[in-house]
């Protein structure tokens, strides 16, 4: 039954060996400061190789983007050169791995700004605290970017695009979901603009259009993916009418004809977003042609449902990769998967305790073996 998450895919430019996606996890293990990549996480990454595809945990474009302690970056020299261990890990085993593209907005906290105040479409405050190098704080009102200053973040993501080029990535996605910058821009409840970039769905989605122009620049539409979550509020982001407003974007995602598109819809247990509200997968797979991942509570077997239903192309497993690096293997042989101990403590502690140290199933075995 499982054979049909080991048939290969074909992203755009990009070919995987099977269906079974790694998703974007955030692990806050990055070296400080400067928030470069090392040589733990690309054993980390090493370890993961099977998926057919390992989109990386989100990494900030730029200092202004990045408000989590110990995550990544890819706005510097440094940084980039961090990533390069990573790639080469990923590719000595056989696997691809594309580069999250992230901009927290109005996310970000001050301590991460020397006090500054946060970016975002418009003058709003989250709900609920931050995660910060000092502990949890109450978010701060963000400031409105001036329509000259979003040209200047798109640029910001032209440059990361180029860097991610360097480090050896096999293309990048662009991070649209769960209550982000490109988030904020495209929801009513966040975006209260009256110029161009605000007001109808269309000139909502501008801002993520712009973005992906950019990195198409750089990579071609071939190797360029965007995820979005279109399932109700998320941190405080929400949208009166979600099913005109993620129509819209996925008209832009196929005008662009991009490699993929990943929507994130929780299921019973999820992370972002209600899980009580209508999924929008299937009206976003009549209008975005190309391939669909969607990433959820999946197990294998609803997974080779919604595959063999054409109701999307390919399923991407996060908190499942966390505690099983071999699990495609684990699905392969139909085995039991390690549950994830201490979460979400070890989601985010330094070290490689929770982080490095799960076992593949051949090691179980031995280990039981004596």
């Amino acid at each position: 039954m499982h054979d049909t998450l080991f048939e290969p895919l074909t992203l755009g430019d990009i070919e995987t060996k099977n269906r079974i996606f790694m998703a974007p996890l955030t692990r806050g293990r990055s070296t400080q400061p400067g928030s470069v990549s090392n040589d733990m996480m690309a054993t980390y990454y090493r370890q993961r190789a099977g998926a057919g595809l390992i989109i990386s945990e989100a990494t900030g474009i730029s200092i202004e983007g990045l408000g989590w302690p110990a995550a990544p970056g890819i706005w510097s020299d440094a940084q980039t050169d961090g990533w390069k261990p990573v790639t080469e890990a990923v590719h000595e085993e056989g696997g691809k791995i594309v580069l999250q593209m992230w901009h927290m907005g109005r996310l970000v906290h001050p301590d991460f700004l020397e006090g500054a105040p946060p970016v975002s479409a418009s003058a709003t405050c989250a709900p609920g605290h931050a995660h910060t190098f000092e502990g949890r704080k109450d978010y701060q009102p963000a400031r409105a970017l001036e329509k000259d200053e979003i040209a200047r973040v798109v640029d910001d993501y032209r440059k990361a695009a180029e860097n991610a080029k360097k480090a050896g990535f096999d293309g990048v996605q662009l991070h649209g979901a769960n209550g982000y910058l490109v988030d904020q821009f495209l929801r009513d409840s966040t975006n209260l603009r009256e110029d161009e970039y605000g007001g109808s769905p269309e000139n909502r989605t501008r801002f993520l259009r712009e973005v992906l122009e950019a990195l198409i620049g750089v990579w071609g539409a071939g190797r360029v993916g965007v995820r979005l979550s279109p399932n109700g509020e998320t941190q405080g982001c929400d949208d009166s009418d979600p099913a005109t407003t993620f129509s819209a974007a996925a008209q832009v995602v196929q005008d662009l004809d991009l490699a993929f598109l990943e929507l994130r819809e929780p299921g019973p247990e999820g992370t972002f977003g209600s899980t009580d509200v209508p999924k929008q997968s299937p009206m976003i797979r009549d209008i975005y042609k190309g391939p669909l991942v969607l990433n959820s509570d999946y197990s294998p077997e609803q997974a080779v449902d919604d595959i063999r239903s054409g109701r999307c192309d390919a399923i991407s497993w996060g908190r499942d990769f966390i505690s099983n690096p071999d699990l495609p293997e684990r699905f392969r042989r139909e085995a039991a998967l390690q549950p994830n101990v201490d979460v979400p403590k070890s989601w985010y502690l330094p070290g490689p305790e929770g982080y490095i140290d799960y076992p593949t199933l051949d090691e179980e075995k031995q280990a039981a073996a004596g």
